[in-house]
């Protein structure tokens, strides 16, 4: 069993240490190394490696985490763009058109190898080791997974001594699954490869408290979430639709997520509305700009330089925007 976990371990770093060579070559002028740093208010975005940042925080200096990770940067590196953009696939899935509606490239986990599940694992567990420590104590840690990947997020997490809070589902209809065999559709009409999703995991953690809640709630303003009132919690399930129409608009970025979603996130993170939320891969900026909407301090970070650049336009724009769509915490409303 010993021989066997050293033999995995020695994969896991062999597995990263190819990744960061491929990684590394296929960003070229996309990523850029020197951190740029731009304050606007109540936020500030930096144009910087998510870990490289978090090597050099201070220590219990991050209140809150609400980020959509990529997931170990697979998806997300300019080869795997440019073949979505080109609609050549790779571990983007790009669907076929369903009534007349052409829909939008998915990521395709289930392709995923051996080796890229040992550098996911390895990914999460050098991102949860950095949160640990640039976490005050009692901070909460919302990361979005989906079903099929959850696992290999939430066991590093563990590993390193985040406390497991549970999981915020969002329940949320696309045309992802359910599809028939494929080239076989009729032959098998009545068969589904997978079930159809409706829901998104989201992991919620917690760095470990200073005692009990409500001394750690009075030293770091931490430990507990924000109540959507005085008579009612906030609940795992929420009802929220994908970003659609002028949110997409303003920020077209393949995961971005509705600023109805997010700022009931960010809401509850910081359950005395105070301190600073991290959002390490900010993308496009939904997070910051759902921190910017509720008046909460935050830092957004994120290394590639369009998504960057957008992020700096998107979110005044995002954080201005009123969803049409209420509460659904806990309820369809």
């Amino acid at each position: 069993m010993l021989q066997n976990a050293a033999s995995k371990e020695i994969r896991i770093m062999r597995t990263m240490q190819r990744t960061q060579t491929t990684v590394g070559a296929e960003r070229g002028l996309l990523f850029s190394t020197p951190a740029v740093s731009k304050t606007f208010g109540s936020y500030e975005i930096v144009h910087t490696d998510a870990f490289h940042w978090l090597d050099k925080a201070q220590p219990s200096s991050i209140h809150a985490v609400v980020t959509d990770p990529p997931y170990g940067l697979i998806e997300y590196t300019p080869v795997q763009l440019e073949k979505m953009r080109n609609g050549q696939g790779g571990v983007w899935r790009i669907p076929p058109s369903f009534d007349g509606c052409r829909r939008r490239p998915l990521p395709r986990f289930t392709v995923l190898t051996e080796a890229d599940r040992l550098e996911l694992r390895a990914f999460f567990k050098r991102l949860a080791e950095g949160l640990l420590r640039a976490l005050v104590p009692g901070a909460h840690v919302f990361i979005a997974t989906n079903p099929l990947m959850s696992y290999l997020v939430y066991e590093p997490f563990i590993s390193v001594g985040f406390e497991k809070r549970g999981e915020i589902i969002r329940v949320v209809h696309t045309l992802r699954g359910g599809d028939r065999p494929k080239n076989a559709h009729n032959e098998f009409p009545e068969i589904s490869v997978m079930p159809k999703s409706c829901w998104e995991p989201w992991g919620l953690f917690r760095k470990p408290c200073e005692g009990r809640v409500q001394d750690n709630l009075r030293k770091w303003k931490t430990g507990g979430l924000m109540r959507i009132s005085a008579d009612e919690p906030f609940k795992d399930l929420i009802y929220s639709s994908p970003a659609r129409g002028i949110e997409r608009e303003i920020a077209p970025h393949p995961s971005v997520k509705p600023q109805h979603f997010l700022r009931q996130l960010v809401r509850a993170a910081l359950p005395l509305s105070e301190g600073v939320i991290l959002d390490p891969f900010m993308g496009s900026g939904s997070t910051i700009a759902a921190a910017a909407a509720c008046g909460l301090r935050s830092i957004g970070l994120e290394v590639n330089t369009l998504y960057f650049e957008l992020a700096t336009k998107a979110i005044p724009a995002l954080a201005q925007y009123i969803p049409h769509e209420v509460n659904g915490n806990g309820a369809k409303k």
